[in-house]
């Protein structure tokens, strides 16, 4: 059946292929391609056009929104994989990956076989490939990306030699922004052997103020041959807290599969015990006899090492645990670690707070109402009151606060929806002397104000009304905070309306 549903969704996988298709992302002039597929590419779409231009080519091409972050995450990962090949990579976002390979193609029995395991092993993980093999980074990323695929250039004994073995490639192989290349190609210089024809000291007069490498020509020249250190930054693999029970006999009954996630559970803080850390996501796998990998997820509100913590948590998570024909590994991994230093406790004092401490009371709530279920709000940056607050994770510390959107007064209770109040006589200077609320007149006696708040410009239409607000106090001592939207004849509707939005001491 697993076989089965596999073939299917590779029957899928094949047909979306054939489909044009494009990743999109949203822009203030419509949506943009950031890629396409090889159907959507014949059909004319490609990366940086708009949308509305590519419907236009083809009218039933489909779309999918672009995930960057995700792309990021994913090319990490594969960075790390790809020091199979070498001692150490780096990432070329968004798309290329920098593997140094030195002295190391004979353990692959040469260069062009170390070339053909690295397009098997892309193959094998249904990835397209492009890649060459040059004395340097800048050298290796212009003949990946403009020379034929699997491109060797041996180490040469002079400059001159890698200078003509790269000078039918393109300008724009020399990683350059694209309004320099435009100006490359207006002066007549279409490819790197043209650059030399009209000396240096031409091309660093009309480049002479620009320090960017990317916008350089003779910088990112240099780089390529060799001739000006490029620095680059290795992907360092993190190595996650990991321990494992494999069992002479599988396991069905619960008691025992509890006593061996206790066993884990003291391993895991052990280990994080001698890294100086502690868990803030847990992952625990369960190996069946018939192949089957069941895993259980919990995350933790702050980071920890406590096994009867842990222990209390996932048993919780593992009531629904169906062990089939018995279950032979365990594996218990921290995904997710934070530095938690070493502490000399009050003995007495927690033995009195054990299993009642803040955390531990969000993380057997999380567990119990599920993700996401308890949170707390923490101020926000925002003039407007409604969004002067967000949600987020009850022990997650607070954002750093700006000083300039410090509110200076505001009511101790704020409605959660404004509500609509009917002035029945306002004074000409704007306020009301007397308005109806839930079915009670108030008269006013006192009042302070306006101020005024304009609607945040980088998310509201132009149509948007001012706001000026008002704290006033009707006969019997009651205070409000209420606030009229709009101003008479701003052109932006009709007469202006009167809202209640706190209530003060």
């Amino acid at each position: 059946m697993a076989m089965d549903r596999w073939r299917q969704g590779a029957s899928e996988r094949r047909e979306l292929d054939d489909k044009p298709l494009v990743l999109i992302a949203d822009t203030a002039h419509g949506p943009r391609i950031e890629a396409a597929n090889r159907a959507g590419a014949a059909a004319g779409a490609r990366a940086g056009m708009m949308l509305a231009d590519a419907r236009t080519l083809c009218p039933e091409i489909m779309t999918a929104p672009s995930d960057p972050a995700g792309d990021l995450s994913f090319l990490e990962k594969l960075a790390v994989w790809a020091q199979r090949w070498g001692p150490w990579s780096a990432m070329d976002a968004p798309d290329g990956l920098l593997v140094d390979v030195t002295a190391v193609p004979h353990l692959f029995g040469g260069e062009e076989r170390l070339v053909a395991d690295v397009v098997e092993a892309f193959a094998g993980r249904e990835l397209a490939v492009r890649c060459a093999i040059a004395p340097t980074a800048g050298a290796a990323w212009a003949l990946s990306h403009y020379a034929v695929s699997g491109t060797i250039v041996d180490p040469p004994s002079e400059g001159e030699d890698l200078e003509r073995a790269l000078q039918n490639l393109p300008v724009a192989a020399l990683r350059l922004d694209q309004d320099v290349v435009t100006v490359l190609r207006r002066l007549g210089l279409k490819k790197l052997g043209e650059l030399t024809t009209i000396g240096r000291d031409a091309i660093q007069r009309r480049f002479r103020n620009r320090k960017s490498p990317a916008a350089n020509p003779l910088v990112r020249l240099d780089q390529l041959l060799g001739r000006v250190p490029e620095p680059l930054l290795p992907v360092v693999p993190q190595q996650m807290p990991l321990v494992q029970r494999r069992l002479m006999e599988p396991i069905r009954h619960r008691q025992l599969l509890d006593q061996v996630v206790e066993d884990l559970a003291e391993d895991m803080a052990r280990e994080l015990e001698g890294r100086g850390e502690g868990a803030r996501r847990l992952e625990l796998g369960l190996w069946r006899v018939d192949g089957e990998v069941t895993v259980r997820r919990l995350e933790l509100a702050a980071a920890t090492r406590e096994a009867a913590h842990i222990v209390r948590l996932f048993a919780t998570k593992l009531d629904d645990i169906d062990a089939g024909f018995g279950i032979e590994m365990l594996r218990l991994r921290a995904s997710w670690a934070e530095p938690l230093a070493l502490e000399q406790d009050d003995i007495e004092a927690a033995a009195e707070n054990h299993g009642i401490a803040l955390s531990a009371l969000v993380d057997r709530l999380t567990v119990r109402l599920g993700e996401g279920a308890v949170s707390r709000p923490v101020p926000f940056a925002s003039h407007i009151p409604e969004r002067a607050q967000r949600w987020q994770p009850p022990l997650e510390p607070e954002p750093a606060s700006q000083g300039q959107l410090a509110f200076h007064k505001r009511p101790l209770k704020l409605l959660e929806r404004s509500e609509k109040i009917a002035v029945l006589y306002a004074t000409p200077d704007g306020y009301p002397q007397r308005f109806r609320w839930r079915g009670e007149v108030h008269e006013v006696s006192r009042v302070e104000g306006p101020e005024r708040i304009a609607p945040e410009w980088w998310r509201e239409r132009g149509t948007t009304r001012l706001r000026d607000y008002y704290r006033i106090e009707d006969q019997r001592g009651r205070r409000y905070w209420i606030y009229r939207l709009g101003i008479v004849g701003d052109g932006r509707g009709g007469a202006p309306e009167w809202y209640l939005q706190g209530l003060c001491a």
